[in-house]
């Protein structure tokens, strides 16, 4: 039976505009099947985006090569020649250098919100003005990784360093905390000490009723939060209760209320059925794929970008079978798919790192269309689209804008 408890509320100081709002937490235990046994190094505590995600590659590689996973119907991975599109571009350098910036959300006025874990900030832009403005969060750490706007216009976040869920209300300069629970484990450097490790919340996803999901990046968990009552409860995503060794990263609300996610530190894509609590896990077909982000389209189809060795998956599940499109290299590097935005009408962009570009998929051809950032390596992580139809990523000390031309 699950024991709820609560969790101790940080410290703050007199003057912090900020309503802290304790979570009472509930480790659920969610239904699933057989978990292998699989080998990983481990993650400690690193700033910053690039070096997360050069110390996920290593656990790729660290990977045992026989997952002992069924695999999903595929299809042959030899790449299509992208076409290349011109487009019209804009890009805005960060008036604060090293700013680290991360996957960006549109609010209902336009605006650009994003983190900028390098300035310990909650970053904002707006178009109308070319101006920019860094909000620093109470007691962040230098970690805000995913960014959500809600219908009511206020700013969910995720700081995965200081451990906790934020919610900013622009309208009055207020932020809510909602404090995870630390992680405590042997040192494997320290024989006979202990690590305190936070739970690091790393991507949001907010569902139709409100409440906020999302992954926890250390503890091998997904979470779920109920911000009327501040109540939350823990998923955990293994048999045994485990800490840095699935690495979930993305997470994704279907139209019928699913909650999708991806593990970084296996090749699996995973499903959670809020009603019954059943948790049921997907091999992809490449053993070696280093799973990012995650959307829905309206179908309920699952799109999932790779980091290594740079796919695109396609997951039905009513079929449980899997299409895989090959992002096409013009070198010698891995292409690297990070940022993936699905739109309103179920078109499918990537940002593709080694090649610079934003790019579309042409789903009826399994052709990439190629759209090349002006800047050379500009790095592209997140992307979005505003109300416009003009899209929006960020990239190394700067944003850009994309009005997308045809091929």
């Amino acid at each position: 039976m699950s024991q709820r408890q609560q969790y101790p509320q940080p410290h703050l100081t007199d003057n912090e505009a900020v309503d802290v709002q304790i979570a009472r937490g509930v480790v659920a235990q969610a239904d699933r099947r057989s978990f292998p046994r699989l080998s990983h190094r481990r993650f400690w505590f690193l700033p910053g985006m690039i070096a997360l995600l050069c110390v996920i590659t290593l656990v790729a590689l660290a990977r045992e090569s026989n997952v002992g996973l069924r695999q999903a119907s595929r299809v042959g991975l030899t790449p299509i020649p992208a076409l290349t599109a011109v487009g019209t571009f804009r890009e805005y350098p960060l008036p604060r250098p090293d700013s680290e910036v991360m996957r960006p959300a549109i609010d209902h006025q336009g605006r650009l919100w994003f983190g900028a874990m390098g300035q310990n900030a909650l970053a904002v832009f707006d178009p109308r003005t070319g101006t920019f403005q860094y909000l620093t969060p109470p007691h962040g750490h230098h970690g805000i990784m995913g960014v959500q706007v809600a219908p009511d216009g206020t700013i969910w976040f995720a700081e995965q360093f200081a451990n906790y869920l934020g919610h900013y209300f622009p309208t009055t300069g207020r932020y809510r905390l909602y404090p995870l629970p630390r992680l405590t484990m042997p040192d494997p450097g320290h024989v006979g000490q202990m690590l305190s490790l936070p739970s690091a919340p790393n991507e949001l996803a907010l569902d139709a009723h409100g409440d906020v999901w999302f992954t926890e990046f250390n503890a091998d968990r997904l979470g779920w939060l109920d911000p009327r009552s501040g109540h939350m409860r823990h998923y955990p995503l293994s048999a045994r209760m485990s800490v840095q060794t699935l690495y979930p990263y993305g997470v994704t609300v279907d139209p019928q209320g699913m909650v999708w996610f991806t593990e970084a530190g296996t090749n699996q894509l995973g499903c959670l059925d809020p009603t019954t609590g059943a948790l049921h896990l997907f091999a992809v077909p490449d053993p070696h794929a280093l799973l990012m982000e995650i959307a829905s389209d309206r179908q309920g189809t699952l799109w999932v970008t790779t980091f290594t060795p740079g796919l695109l998956f396609r997951f039905k599940p009513v079929t449980k079978t899997f299409t895989v499109y090959t992002a096409p290299l013009s070198g010698s590097e891995r292409s690297a798919l990070y940022g993936l935005l699905v739109t309103r009408s179920d078109s499918v962009w990537v940002t593709i790192l080694a090649e610079n570009v934003i790019a579309r998929l042409d789903i009826a051809t399994g052709r990439f269309i190629y759209y090349r950032i002006p800047t050379p390596g500009s790095l592209p992580l997140g992307i979005t689209m505003d109300a416009n139809q003009h899209l929006w990523f960020t990239g190394i000390d700067r944003i850009g804008t994309l009005s997308p031309g045809r091929p």
